[in-house]
């Protein structure tokens, strides 16, 4: 008989990590279930950033194991009408605010249901105003992972929130994207893949445009170019990348997320 797996949590917030917050939604969680484990995902998201928290999240959650609970709270609506939700998908479970923080979630995965969490027997009682990691989402986290049937969290909804994602344009040998996140050493990445731009073509030569700044170098890691040298290369998340050894790419091309990407394929 196979040994059953711990059951694994992961966090994403932007709490930081000066005040009491994590530490509190923590506590809030392993009184409920002190067999889970916790993992910090990350709490340095941009306050408020709900579309960082989107993309961070798509870019990590499937590196953990099946059925891992990933409870993402970015949440400026916290206390207002915006409803906490469970998505339900083929291989995770994902608990947060239905503001749109899933919307890589329902692009990539396979979802099954998503459930209003709308129990209030499965929270923390009492509920603060402005504090539903603590009070709600960790608390459903700790639940679902001790094996509560989620249907009795809630019911299930259809009309749950999700962004209009920019989709790559590709018309001949022109190629237009965008950037979709920064990093914090300063490099772009745009929403653009091996898919619309494969290497093959662009190690032929790169022809590609940002803010009418030339980008010329393809390189498959950062010693392949020159100190100071914008170059593009797909980075461990499989969009390609903007970047500039020892520098900032988001400073010389002066972009931000949704600076548009001009790319020219070599055949």
């Amino acid at each position: 008989m196979a040994e059953q797996r711990q059951p694994l949590i992961t966090l994403l917030t932007d709490f930081g990590t000066t005040d009491y917050y994590v530490g509190a939604m923590k506590g809030a969680i392993i009184s409920i279930n002190p067999g889970v484990e916790i993992v910090d995902l990350t709490h340095q998201i941009t306050a408020q950033d709900i579309y960082a928290g989107a993309f961070t999240l798509r870019c990590a959650y499937d590196t953990f194991p099946l059925w891992t609970i990933h409870v993402a709270v970015v949440d400026p609506g916290v206390g207002s009408a915006r409803r906490p939700i469970l998505v339900m998908t083929d291989r995770y479970n994902f608990i947060g605010p239905d503001n749109g923080i899933f919307s890589y979630i329902y692009q990539t995965e396979n979802v099954n249901r998503v459930i209003h969490l709308s129990s209030t027997h499965y929270y923390r009682q009492p509920v603060s105003n402005t504090f539903h990691g603590r009070d709600i989402f960790g608390p459903c986290a700790a639940w679902l992972a001790k094996g509560i049937e989620p249907s009795k969290m809630g019911e299930e909804i259809k009309d749950y929130t999700k962004f209009t994602l920019p989709q790559p344009r590709v018309n001949g040998t022109q190629v237009q994207g965008h950037v979709v996140h920064v990093d914090r050493f300063g490099n772009c990445i745009t929403n653009l893949t091996e898919r619309e731009a494969p290497s093959a073509s662009l190690s032929r030569g790169l022809r590609m445009m940002v803010n009418n700044k030339p980008i010329a170098k393809f390189a498959t890691h950062f010693a392949g170019a020159a100190a100071n040298e914008l170059f593009a290369y797909f980075g461990s998340s499989g969009f390609l990348e903007i970047a500039v050894p020892k520098g900032s790419a988001q400073r010389l091309l002066e972009a931000q997320r949704g600076t548009e990407v001009m790319l020219s394929l070599v055949s």
